[in-house]
């Protein structure tokens, strides 16, 4: 394998963004049941012909921008080596019990097996013994690339996803971080490397870099406080004073299930809030300073505050245009949920248009993903711009644009 590898670097959600890892939803997609899709945390099934084609839009968006790489293809590449393929696959039969089939899947080939672990093995492909539809599973939520990892700073950090249907993809993750030669950084697993009780879970869904040396997290359904102090342990260990906060979110409905659900940044002076939550005192916000091995907290008014209150000069700017049913109804379908190509450009669902509206009363000029890829319109000559993109289909999957997108190079922002 000849690869340049990746100085991996995130130090902000804004920052011009230089590389990205996603996955275009396939046949695991459609290896889904009106039966079963509550068991890979679904609430509804979505049809992969048309997520395909409006994915392929989002990621032709992307590639106007940075190189965008392909989790399938990577994972095909290290799967080349016998060494690494027969320890990924005794890695995840041994978690999943199914050892019964370790030599079924040695004896693929590198792309063959990087499909099966990720669409799922069927029962009928081993045997006409059919108890069971699948002996894999799946993993549709593979295409929501920000959950089983995240990257804070130069460090590559693996999740504990609070469902154990999700953990193949974090053992995925985990083999290609460390022995795939493009990326060239320390792979950290916070909820294991620190957290004593070993119960701790914190998804990328809920962290987010806002500066180099502040970090934001949810704390709900998916991230506990375990998983908030393997983060305070591990920003421990950075140089400098960190600022960690971090913001309670609801345990319902699954539309709160990350703080990036309810909060993204835009620009260097604008965040998308879901009013509800992120300014409702019945949720709280803790502000904990981090400098050297001692870590202070207090509690804070709200996450907008508590920003401004370490050098930033942050203006909300509300989902649904202030109106409570039109920012519910937009919530539920990632309407807070933005990615940053760079400081005021930044890509989301189209079908949200009263937080549209909202983005274009705050001076961001509405462009659509079509144009982008068509060269109808060019990125570089806007100022400020929200590139909206058709995810009906998509966003049926319960996340938006910052969840299927894992950054792994970003240009520093002046702020």
């Amino acid at each position: 394998m000849d690869f340049n590898p990746i100085s991996v670097n995130v130090s902000s959600e804004i920052g011009k963004l230089q590389h990205v890892l996603v996955h275009m939803p396939g046949l695991e997609i459609e290896n889904m049941t009106p039966e079963d899709a509550h068991l890979y945390l679904f609430s509804d099934i979505l049809n992969m012909q048309v997520a395909q084609k409006e994915y392929g839009y989002f990621k032709r968006v992307l590639q106007k921008v940075a190189q965008v790489h392909e989790v399938s293809d990577l994972l095909a590449d290290i799967l080349v080596e016998e060494r690494i393929k027969n320890t990924l696959v005794d890695r995840i039969c041994k978690a999943e019990d199914r050892l019964l089939i370790a030599d079924y899947l040695k004896g693929l080939s590198p792309a063959d097996l990087a499909k099966q672990l990720i669409e799922g093995v069927r029962m009928d492909c081993i045997s006409s013994y059919k108890k069971e539809k699948y002996l894999l599973r799946p993993l549709p939520n593979l295409f929501f690339m920000r959950d089983a990892s995240f990257t804070m700073f130069d460090n590559l950090m693996i999740s504990n996803m609070a469902s154990t249907v999700r953990a193949r993809e974090c053992i995925i993750l985990d083999t290609l971080y460390n022995l795939h030669p493009m990326f060239e950084a320390k792979v950290v697993k916070p909820a294991f490397d620190y957290d004593v009780h070993g119960i701790g879970t914190v998804e990328g869904g809920d962290v987010q870099i806002i500066r180099d040396d502040v970090v934001i997290c949810g704390l709900g359904a998916r991230t506990n406080m375990h998983g908030v102090e393997g983060l305070v342990e591990h920003l421990k260990t950075k140089p400098g004073v960190k600022h960690l906060i971090f913001q309670e979110l609801p345990l319902t409905p699954d539309s709160f299930i990350h703080l990036d659900m309810v909060f993204t940044m835009l620009n260097v002076d604008k965040c998308m809030v879901y009013e509800p939550v992120i300014m409702n005192p019945a949720f709280k916000t803790f502000h904990i300073t981090i400098d050297g091995q001692k870590a202070v907290g207090k509690e804070v008014p709200d996450l907008v505050t508590g920003l401004n209150s370490i050098g930033f000069d942050l203006e909300p700017v509300y989902c649904g245009n202030g109106d409570d049913d039109y920012a519910a109804r937009e919530q539920w379908h990632s309407g807070c949920n933005f990615f940053c190509l760079e400081p005021g450009k930044f890509i989301g669902y189209g079908r949200n248009y009263h937080t549209l509206q909202a983005l274009n009363d705050a001076g961001f000029n509405v462009v659509t993903a079509a144009d982008v890829v068509n060269n109808k319109v060019n990125l570089e000559k806007q100022n400020r711009c929200i590139i909206a993109f058709e995810g009906n289909e998509l966003s049926r999957g319960g996340g938006g644009a910052r969840c299927m997108t894992m950054p792994l190079q970003r240009m520093a922002v002046d702020w």
